[in-house]
């Protein structure tokens, strides 16, 4: 088996059709898809069960919901895969994307490629972004040089890239669940042990912006998961050795910054009192403009 194709669904019945007809008609057919119903309460499970029916690549698994990162986690270890593809439920698949995919790979343990955003609200595709072919010998020299390009798609989202399957299990390179935006700790950390890299301008991938949906939908909790991000990232990075830091450091007191500048007064009193006040000072050294907002996230009242 090629591909694994891991898809969390949870209550998408309006989306997940065109999603796993994205999957059913590849042009290339080496794959399984792994459909993780985590607790649906609309129509979703009964069209996961229309379509392993109808194919039987695609692998339903059911199990209570545990949100995003359990999901994808309960389809990582059903996945017998090669590689490894994300695919969130209300997104799909150019359909050439796993032939282009496979031809393109050559042992790496992460192949990264374009996507491109649909916004429901203005009815629009963006435009994709551009990236520069190239291949590295480390994850972190791919990181350091694509980290904080300006993207329209966020570098950090774990569905722009195939992983080699053996790599993700041997590193245990899971999703930490109940947390929000868990692409932010995932990705770092998988660049961190990835040893062979390639990115490809292909632009394989298109992501549905919905109104309503997680990413979108913005409370305390997902500042408090941001935080505990950039405290779990930062005390991981800065004693690892042999590689530029700089990058790194700066996307985490980017973290902090987003928190802070985010949360209102009351909210600023409870995430002040959960930040690594420490850790936060060390990332910040790279930029003076870091250092001030250091101390006046710190000591503002």
């Amino acid at each position: 088996m090629k591909f694994s194709v891991i898809i969390p669904v949870y209550n998408v019945e309006a989306y997940l059709r065109e999603c796993l007809d994205s999957v059913l008609h590849q042009t290339f057919e080496d794959w399984e898809a792994i459909c993780v119903n985590d607790g649906s309460t609309d129509n979703s499970a009964a069209i996961l069960g229309e379509y392993g029916h109808k194919d039987g690549r695609f692998k339903i698994v059911n199990q209570p919901n545990g949100g995003l990162s359990a999901a994808r986690n309960t389809g990582l270890k059903a996945a017998t895969g090669e590689y490894v593809l994300f695919l969130d439920s209300d997104d799909w698949l150019e359909s050439s994307a796993m032939e282009i995919v496979s031809k393109s790979l050559t042992d790496e343990d992460m192949l990264c490629f374009s996507g491109r955003r649909f916004s429901e609200k203005e009815g629009r595709y963006h435009e994709a972004d551009q990236l520069k072919p190239q291949e590295y010998t480390t994850g972190m020299d791919y990181y350091n040089e694509n980290a904080l390009a300006v993207r329209d798609f966020a570098f950090v989202c774990v569905v722009l890239r195939a992983y080699k399957r053996e790599y993700l299990l041997s590193n245990e390179l899971w999703f930490k669940e109940g947390i929000f935006h868990e692409d932010n700790l995932f990705t770092p950390l998988a660049c961190y042990y990835a040893q062979k890299v390639k990115v490809i301008n292909d632009c394989l991938y298109d992501y549905r912006v919905r109104a309503n949906s997680i990413t979108t939908t913005g409370n305390v909790k997902r500042l408090r998961d941001l935080l505990g991000t950039a405290n779990t990232l930062a005390a991981f990075f800065l004693p690892k050795q042999g590689f530029g830091k700089t990058v790194v450091c700066r996307a985490i007191t980017h973290h902090y910054q987003s928190v802070f500048a985010n949360a209102s007064t009351g909210e600023k009193k409870e995430l002040k009192g959960l930040c690594d006040w420490q850790l936060y000072r060390e990332v910040s050294r790279t930029k003076l403009r870091h250092r001030l907002n250091y101390l006046r996230n710190r000591f503002a009242l």
